[in-house]
Order: structure tokens, then C-alpha cells, then sequence
């Protein structure tokens, strides 16, 4: 068995980039830039006025001046400034050419065209020309776009961006037992619900599900699902990954060409995870309990989907303090459902007293993951300890 990190590194090297794609940015939202963006204009294209008062000269604060115009927000004042005078000016105005400073009008004193300034300590109040962002200046974050992102590329006067295309991800659950949701099972039959659930993660990392039809335990029903996933990039399958004699998912890829990287990881849940390359596609072989894949999907589906996009993913770990006192660990890394809790410095944090790998209800209910390493000693209640965020 390998580590849990060894594991990943392996995971992440499966990982080819997708093809990109360009799509209005109104379509944006969630993608990752597959090339950079590039302003078409300067923002602000002037000096604007930062709030509502009087544009004047600095040196001629502490004598009453003449108001001359007015500009507004796409109605700039057009006159010629002379010395003595201000102009009436509105929050994004352009500053006409000749006056250094914005005074706010709560400042100001106004008797007819005459105004007189009370209070010269607010600064001058213009935004330069090009205080946000340049024309031609770069934008290129390395990660998915957020809801400012999208505001900040129409800002740049970007209708359209080119983006990783999602990737399309193949999810093959296997199983003589499996019946679809709204079935009715007959004896010895369970719901198929790992599928939907790792798709839900798929989507989660920016990739499109295609969740195929069960297959049956024979390795003709395996080849045909195998050969349905020829399109996608990526192959998870689900169940079959064991060593029983029905686990046939290894046996059925390693005929087909599979260059395996790693079987089996010194976690739990999750031991029996199966890593490699398919041809051109990377596949990931998960365990069929339904806890370990889940976890398993976090833990390497999810950032391989994010590093075919381009990201160098990473887990990020939080720190919390233990709600109860935790016997010693095994030589395994563990992963426990728990519940965070508010603490008077760091979260508290309590695992549930089951951790059965079929128990799905409690992953449901959990709010992360307690991570415990190999090896790690008896913990007393206010240690503190590791853990993965599960609600975002």
C-alpha cells in the first residue's frame, strides 16, 4: 500500500489538459482561463470624481469660489477652468481638465453661485485614470472564475473568454445487486447511488458527468461499459476493484491495456483504490462502499478533475479542536465523518461515534472530515487536530 499523498502525486501525473473553448463570459462562471485575459480599456478611462461635492483647485481652498458649471456621470463639463471658480460635480463624473481635488458638498458652504469650503481634511477624491486596471493589462487567475471575476472581465470590456472545456467524465458502477433509484428492489437488490453522488462531485469540479448504465458482474457487461466510456477523459468506475471473485473491473481493464500506477492505499475509508491509464484516459477505479466513494471522490476525483483543467490542486486543511478524547490510530490514514461545533478559538470538532463505510446517512449529516494520520497517538478532547471542510 502506498500513502495517501504518494497516491495523489500519482493521481495528478494521470492528468492530460482538456481542449479549450471560447464562450461568452456571461457563461463563465465556475471555468478556468485556458489562456489570459487581456483588458481592452483603461478603467477609469479619466479622473473621476469618488463622491458628490465640488471640483476646485487645492491652492484656492481657503477663498470663496464661483461655481461655473456641472458634470455629471456620462455629461462631462466641457468649459474652460479659470482661476477662482469650481464646478458642481456627481459621484463617476470626469474632473475637468485644471482642478486637482474634489471637495464633498458636506464640506461645502453654497450661497447662490458662491461657495465657501468648511473642511479640507477629506483628501482629494478622485480616482486617477487608470486606478483599477490598465488597457492590455493581464487577467489570469489560477483557479475558477468567481461572480467578481465575471464582473471585473465585463469591466474589461471582455465579451467572450477561452476556457478549459469541461471535462467529460465517464462514471461506470457495476454490480449484479444494483438497481437504479425509483426501482422497486426485489430480494438481495440495493439502489445505485454512488453513481449520482460522484457525478454530484464531478460537476462540483467542473467536469460533466456521463453517468452510464450498470453493468453486470460478467466481463462481457464490463467490456461493454468500458467501450461506452471511449469518448470521455476521464474513467471512474465503481465496485468490482476488491479481490473477490466477482470483482472483475481490474482483471476486465488490465485485458484491455490498462497501465496500472497504484493499487490499494493505506487509508480508510477507501483502501481499495485503483489508479491508471487507459490509452489516453486516465481511470480511477473506486471501492463500492458508499462512504469510501465518496471520500475517495473527494480526495482524488475531484482535484484530478481541477488539475485537467489546468489547477495544481490541493486539499486545504483546517484546524480544529476535539470535542472528546480518540483512542490511538492504526497504521491506516483516517478519514472520520464529524461535526464541527463553535469554539471560543477554533471550531470544535467531534467525530460520530460510528464510522461504518456503509453508513452514507452519517455523510449526509457531516460537516468534514476529522484527518488523522498513521500511526497518531491517543488524542485527548481539546487537542488539536486536521480536518477537510465538506460544506464548501
Amino acid at each position: 500500500m502506498i500513502s495517501v499523498q504518494e497516491a495523489l502525486e500519482q493521481v495528478l501525473g494521470l492528468a492530460h489538459p482538456v481542449a479549450s473553448e471560447l464562450i461568452p463570459i456571461g457563461d463563465a462562471l465556475g471555468r478556468v482561463l485556458a489562456e489570459p485575459a487581456l483588458s481592452r480599456i483603461t478603467q477609469p478611462p479619466f479622473d473621476a470624481s469618488a463622491m458628490d461635492g465640488y471640483a476646485v483647485r487645492t491652492a484656492e481652498m481657503d477663498q470663496p469660489l464661483t461655481v461655473v458649471g456641472e458634470a455629471a456621470a456620462g455629461r462631462p463639463w466641457d468649459g474652460q477652468a479659470t482661476p477662482g471658480t469650481a464646478v458642481r460635480i456627481f459621484t463617476g463624473a470626469a474632473v475637468p481638465p485644471g482642478y486637482d481635488r474634489v471637495v464633498m458638498q458636506e464640506h461645502v458652504v453654497r450661497e447662490g453661485d458662491r461657495v465657501r469650503i468648511t473642511d479640507r481634511s477629506s483628501g482629494t477624491n478622485i480616482r486617477k485614470a487608470g486606478d483599477d486596471f490598465q488597457q492590455g493589462e493581464c487577467f489570469a487567475p489560477a483557479r475558477r472564475l468567481t461572480a467578481s471575476d465575471i464582473g471585473l472581465l465585463a469591466a474589461m470590456n471582455i465579451p467572450a473568454v477561452t476556457v478549459a472545456k469541461r471535462p467529460r467524465v465517464a462514471i461506470l458502477a457495476g454490480g449484479d445487486e444494483l438497481v437504479a433509484p425509483g426501482t422497486q428492489p426485489l430480494p438481495g437488490q440495493i439502489v445505485s447511488s454512488n453513481d449520482l453522488g460522484i457525478a454530484a462531485l464531478v460537476r462540483d469540479a467542473g467536469g460533466e458527468p456521463m453517468i452510464l448504465p450498470i453493468t453486470r458482474d460478467t466481463e462481457d457487461s464490463l467490456r461493454a461499459g468500458f467501450a461506452s466510456a471511449a469518448s470521455a477523459d476521464l474513467l471512474v468506475t465503481i465496485g468490482g476493484a476488491s479481490v473477490g471473485d466477482h470483482d472483475l473491473v481490474g482483471k476486465v481493464a488490465t485485458d484491455l491495456g490498462l497501465q496500472r500506477a497504484f493499487y490499494k492505499i493505506a487509508m480508510r475509508p477507501g483502501k481499495p483504490l485503483m489508479a491508471g491509464r487507459l490509452g489516453a484516459m486516465p481511470m480511477l477505479g473506486l471501492p463500492g462502499n458508499p462512504v469510501s466513494t465518496m471520500v475517495c471522490g473527494i480526495l482524488f476525483v475531484q482535484p484530478l478533475i481541477a488539475a485537467m483543467q489546468g489547477l495544481r490542486p490541493a486539499h486545504r486543511l483546517a484546524k480544529a479542536r476535539l470535542a472528546v478524547e480518540m483512542r490511538a490510530e492504526g497504521d491506516r490514514q483516517h478519514y472520520l465523518r464529524a461535526t464541527l461545533e463553535d469554539g471560543e478559538d477554533l471550531p470544535l470538532i467531534r467525530p460520530f461515534p460510528s464510522q461504518d463505510s456503509a453508513r452514507l446517512s452519517l455523510m449526509a449529516q457531516a460537516d468534514a472530515l476529522l484527518v488523522r494520520p498513521p500511526n497518531d497517538p491517543a488524542r485527548r478532547a481539546g487537542d488539536i487536530v486536521n480536518f477537510l471542510s465538506l460544506r464548501g
